[in-house]
């Protein structure tokens, strides 16, 4: 929205004010705006949820495999001592993963660990810490096999069954009104958050929040939709960016919220130190006057005396506050505010904590304070001395004590490890079913198939060697002689595993989903074995005295010495793999022995197009994820957001890892390597 310039006369901004006052009820005359919704009381918890972050259910804080239970204490309590804590979360179950098989985005959540009743247990945690929880709808999700009613439905339905606060419409351009109507009829209210600016104002009638995506000048802009309704929450999303002080100072100077959005598909991009401090104290205040950052009378641009430094004057009857920011990138101090004298009102430097003391000249009260550079204040004008503003001015004075110049504003890369793999022992004799490949000096060059993160630093994996995560792997590496299965281990031999070990999972959800009766379907003793975890996988591997193959053995077995793009040779022939299947119900792999054609320079057969291959896996202290190599015959079709195929031997898969039961698909096989000559752990 437009705003005055950084310096104006008393008269021009009052004639600013009346023009954009009159420009406000012009618009919601013209859509018939009447802000009910906002007077609900099962949604006024959005006018306060300043902070909200969005969470990857794979994030390691949030759930614990080895113990098989949810971990929303740890979860919290690292954002409470990192920068104060959330009002709010959004827990995301879906993309990226959603489409590496025919499951839809109800039943990913349905397959989270404990079912919907785990779930519901795992949101009344959230709600006992005073944190509402949010669902994300896709409804771009038009590929996996049908639900069987309306998505709106579908979701009010699912959400009410867990308790849930409410839905963020991933991509969309306000939610429908008929998710306001479904949640309705349930009896269990949901807040809608459409990811981007509602298409029309009227959206703003049942659309009690939103996100935002802003542009950054130095005056700062006014949010469009809490200028139209200063009820309604914008939570800033800027989730790539390695500093957030515009998101942070235009959040502040609207009276809005802050998308404290860290793991970003998976890919960890963690709040600076200066900002996440900045973030508790903004939030201090926000929080403790919230009643006030609601006000009908907001004045943005009110008057300051200091060129650069903007505020926003938030009126009631018996208080006003002002929310102030300093985009100079020097220290201001001295005058500050001029405003009208009153007797007996008190003011208060909240940023800092103390009370101020004004000086009068004629019938004006001037307040004196300091910005710091890139700072942050707010005031708060009151007739009387309340509790709130007691804790308020301790907590700030306090956390004060440091300023925000003394926390590092250095981004720094979170580090991963690989998984080691124990060496098996070498066989005596050529092992049946297996290829040996000859040890080389290997060009290893992949790269991640992440529909977004561009090359970030920290998107992707990091291999040994190198000094951070990224998209792109271009190395040379030694590979000793190892032996490989020459097709992916199929049902049958998986079969022969169970009845040899009477192996059982921990966590039994989604094993082998597609068996029935403990056996597989008549005629699919020769299909890779599908619906088994990494964990089964390896457990299988450490049975036939093998183990799982690194990625660049998987990749040499596949491409031998020339860097071919697919194994059969550099141009692709889709009579070498199975036929693509892009039906919403996705049908079974073809047997592994049907291609023949498709093999590569080592006869290693079945490798590509079939199902996809499990391989490494890589940990830092907030994610799990395994590569998983050959892409699948199964493409859901109509959105560029499913998992992507890599049928190339360049590329590779990044899934996302978060317990047994969800990681399972119908489309992850494997197949297992020894080694040749002896060796250590690798």
């Amino acid at each position: 929205m437009r705003t005055p310039a950084s310096t104006c006369t008393d008269d021009e901004l009052g004639s600013w004010l009346a023009d954009i006052d009159h420009w406000r009820a012009e618009r919601r005359i013209r859509v018939g705006y009447d802000g009910k919704q906002y007077e609900r009381s099962e949604l006024l918890w959005t006018q306060s949820s300043y902070i909200q972050t969005q969470m990857m259910v794979h994030d390691r804080f949030f759930y614990n495999p080895t113990i098989q239970k949810y971990t929303v204490d740890r979860y919290l309590k690292d954002l409470e001592t990192r920068y104060g804590g959330v009002d709010s979360v959004l827990i995301w179950p879906t993309y990226p993963n959603l489409g590496i098989d025919d499951r839809n985005q109800y039943d990913l959540v349905r397959d989270l660990p404990g079912g919907l009743e785990g779930v519901k247990r795992m949101v009344d945690d959230f709600h006992s810490h005073h944190v509402r929880v949010l669902f994300p709808a896709m409804l771009w999700d038009q590929g996996t096999h049908p639900e069987g009613t309306a998505d709106s439905e579908a979701l009010a339905r699912e959400l009410a069954t867990i308790d849930a606060d409410g839905i963020n419409g991933d991509t969309l351009e306000g939610v429908p009104r008929t998710f306001r109507t479904a949640s309705d009829g349930f009896h269990h209210p949901l807040a809608l958050e459409p990811e981007l600016g509602p298409a029309s104002d009227e959206m703003l009638n049942y659309n009690n929040m939103t996100w935002g995506y802003w542009k950054y000048d130095f005056v700062p802009s006014i949010s469009l939709y809490k200028w139209l309704e200063p009820r309604h929450m914008v939570n800033i999303s800027n989730r790539w960016a390695h500093d957030h002080q515009d998101d942070l100072q235009f959040a502040f100077f609207n009276g809005v919220g802050f998308e404290s959005w860290e793991n970003v598909w998976g890919i960890w991009n963690q709040i600076t130190p200066r900002d996440a401090e900045a973030l508790r104290r903004i939030s201090t205040i926000e929080r403790a006057y919230r009643h006030l950052l609601v006000s009908k009378q907001w004045e943005p641009h009110t008057a300051m005396l200091q060129f650069g430094v903007f505020a926003s004057k938030w009126p009631s009857s018996d208080a006003t506050l002002w929310t102030i920011v300093n985009r100079n990138h020097y220290e201001v101090t001295g005058r500050q505010l001029a405003i009208p004298y009153r007797e007996g009102v008190h003011y208060y430097d909240l940023w800092n904590g103390a009370e101020l003391q004004p000086r009068h000249e004629g019938n004006q009260s001037i307040l004196s304070f300091p910005l710091e550079s890139d700072g942050y204040g707010a005031v708060l004008a009151s007739i009387r001395e309340d509790d709130n503003t007691l804790r308020v001015l301790s907590t700030m004075h306090a956390l004060s004590e440091q300023r925000l110049a003394r926390f590092s504003k250095e981004w720094v890369s979170l580090p991963q490890e690989i998984v080691s793999a124990k060496s098996t022992v070498p066989p005596t004799e050529n092992p049946p079913g297996m290829v040996k490949i000859p040890a080389t000096k290997f060009v290893f060059s992949v790269n991640g198939i992440e529909i977004e993160g561009t090359n970030d630093n920290g998107v992707d994996v990091q291999y040994p060697g190198e000094r951070s995560a990224r998209r792109y792997h271009d190395f040379e590496i030694s590979i000793g002689s190892f032996w490989i299965d020459t097709y992916p281990v199929t049902n049958a031999e998986f079969k022969k595993f169970l009845d040899v070990t009477r192996y059982s999972p921990t966590d039994q959800h989604n094993f082998l989903k597609d068996w029935v009766k403990g056996t597989y379907p008549l005629g699919w003793a020769d299909k890779p074995v599908t619906w088994i975890s990494l964990e089964d996988a390896r457990a299988y591997a450490k049975w036939a005295g093998k183990r799982l193959p690194h990625e660049w053995e998987w990749q040499y077995a596949a491409q031998g010495s020339d860097g071919r793009v697919y194994p059969w040779g550099n141009a692709w022939n889709p009579n070498d793999v199975p036929a693509v299947d892009t039906g919403r119900m996705m049908q079974p792999p073809s047997d592994v022995t049907d291609h023949p054609r498709g093999a590569s320079p080592f006869g290693v057969q079945d490798l590509v197009g079939n199902v996809w291959q499990w391989t490494d896996e890589f940990t830092d202290e907030h994610t799990r994820a395994a590569i998983i190599r050959g892409g699948s015959h199964y493409q859901p079709q109509g959105s560029r957001w499913y998992f992507p195929q890599a049928y190339k031997l360049s590329q590779h898969g990044k899934y996302l890892l978060m317990a047994p039961g969800i990681d399972r698909s119908g489309t992850i096989g494997f197949r297992c390597v020894m080694d040749a000559e002896d060796k250590g752990a690798s």
